[in-house]
């Protein structure tokens, strides 16, 4: 078990993008160290996001275009204005607001303006960031760069000297495209500063910070375009069989993410070391880190590249002892927490087990009448995360009001405060638990309902967009989740 998570801590599930902004999409400028003071004050000791990636244009976090760029759509443009690295003038909130061609232009100034008024120490930094991250942010910065020019197709769409990155052809072009890649890089490494600040303050508030990995990447992505051979592709690098996951809670057709799946077998030639260079990148961002699909560790669900759903696919294993195994030796102060949700099997409980890995116990799963329910507060270890939803449930309130007043009436029964209305009710068992850590989702702290949830799985329109504004939430809601806090160990000091 991890240091960091044998500890009775709570935290609160926020997004960077659901941070406050008036441009709309929140970023790590003031608002994120507002919200950093808001955990402290009131004893929260865990910030979890989501993926901090740059994503597609349904703008869903595990779907991204690097499995280590940070997303340039969360960089402070007023950060850059104090820098001086921007005018004043030009960072107006329209051009700062959910637009990504205003911030794009915003960050491309700002990348001549530290060309021209850049200290020299701070031109020095840039080129240590450059060299450092150089073994994936070449690749990423050329596919950026390329994609652009190319009006955003998928790289299978390009050139075919470039799709099968022909030395020639990539020379060519990054010869033609250098500035390009430099303002890219930059973004980068803008980011990765901001960042790494933020990070600090919140340590100095007694903060962690709990990131999350999806197991898969997006097959549009530098990572797959620069590394074919981690991927199970055919010679056209195209895929055959595509990730997901079959008929579950979330979905009665399962599923299909349409990821590639991993070429296991070259992955444990090579010691891991691809999937290892990627942990570290997280690392070097959070505190702690969520597995996304932490089943697929052990066998993951692989689909026909024809079929249009999930429902005709086949479990396929993977040698997940073998990687664990391999970041614990390469990555020993790593804290990780397993998502083992869905059809989780005795095999995959053992492999989480094996390694003392954290699970995740979901408090709107629980109440089926099954008093052998894992869900339920009475059946979890000490070791587990509990959380009243995640990002792909609606909001404790939403989901409160959809059941039958039968249902209501045996979850109050379970819980014994009849009291409490939802979602404090649900707030209440989670902290009471005897899981180390309780996580509440922001809209269960702002008592929101179903309109304010932030993902549908399954749905690919109007998801990723919620924020909110700190009006909306009631000074003795702050006061009650503190008291909780307290009251149940949570406070570490």
């Amino acid at each position: 078990m991890s240091a960091l998570l044998d500890k009775r801590r709570a935290g609160v599930l926020l997004h960077i993008t659901s941070l406050p902004n008036l441009g709309g999409g929140g970023d790590l400028g003031k608002e994120a160290y507002n919200f950093v003071n808001f955990l402290h004050d009131i004893g929260i000791t865990v910030w979890q996001t989501l993926p901090l990636g740059m994503p597609h244009g349904d703008g869903s976090p595990y779907q991204c275009l690097s499995a280590h760029a940070g997303n340039p759509a969360l960089i402070s443009i007023d950060w850059l204005v104090d820098k001086g690295w921007l005018e004043a003038a030009e960072a107006c909130v329209d051009c700062q607001s959910g637009n990504a061609c205003g911030k794009t232009c915003l960050l491309s100034k700002a990348f001549f303006g530290f060309q021209s008024h850049a200290q020299l120490a701070d031109h020095g930094d840039f080129q240590k960031f450059c060299l450092e991250k150089a073994s994936w942010l070449d690749d990423f910065a050329l596919f950026i760069a390329l994609r652009n020019l190319f009006g955003h197709q998928s790289w299978n769409q390009w050139p075919e000297g470039l799709k099968q990155r022909e030395a020639a052809s990539l020379n060519e072009s990054k010869h033609l495209l250098k500035t390009a890649m430099d303002s890219i890089k930059f973004e980068q490494y803008v980011f990765f500063k901001q960042w790494a600040e933020l990070k600090a303050y919140a340590q100095s508030k007694n903060v962690l910070l709990f990131g999350d990995i999806p197991i898969f990447v997006a097959y549009d992505s530098a990572d797959v375009w620069a590394n074919r051979q981690v991927f199970k592709l055919n010679q056209a690098g195209e895929m055959d069989v595509v990730a997901g996951v079959p008929p579950d809670y979330f979905s009665e057709n399962g599923q299909r993410w349409g990821n590639p799946h991993y070429d296991w077998d070259y992955l444990q030639q090579t010691g891991f070391k691809w999937w290892l260079e990627r942990l570290e990148s997280q690392y070097q961002l959070f505190d702690i880190l969520r597995i996304d699909h932490f089943r697929g560790f052990e066998a993951a669900w692989e689909i026909p590249g024809d079929e249009e759903t999930a429902i005709n696919g086949s479990w396929v294993k993977a040698p997940g002892a073998a990687l664990l195994q391999a970041i614990q030796t390469a990555l020993p102060h790593l804290s990780l927490i397993a998502e083992d949700l869905g059809i989780i099997t005795d095999e995959v409980e053992a492999l989480r087990d094996e390694f003392g890995l954290p699970g995740m116990k979901i408090l709107q799963f629980a109440f089926d009448g099954n008093s052998g329910n894992p869900y339920l507060p009475s059946n979890y270890p000490h070791n587990c995360v509990v959380y009243t939803g995640t990002h792909d449930n609606d909001t404790t309130l939403g989901w409160f009001d959809s059941l039958a007043d039968g249902e209501k009436q045996g979850i109050y029964d379970y819980l014994g405060w009849s009291s409490l209305p939802m979602p404090d009710a649900l707030i209440h068992a989670a902290m009471a638990s005897v899981a180390n850590l309780a996580i509440i989702p922001m809209q269960d702290l702002l008592r929101l309902g179903s309109v304010d949830r932030m993902n549908t799985p399954g749905t690919v329109e109007g998801n990723w967009r919620w924020s909110f504004n700190w009006s909306q939430l009631a000074p003795e809601m702050a006061g009650f989740v503190a008291h909780k806090v307290k009251v149940f160990g949570r406070a570490v000091v």
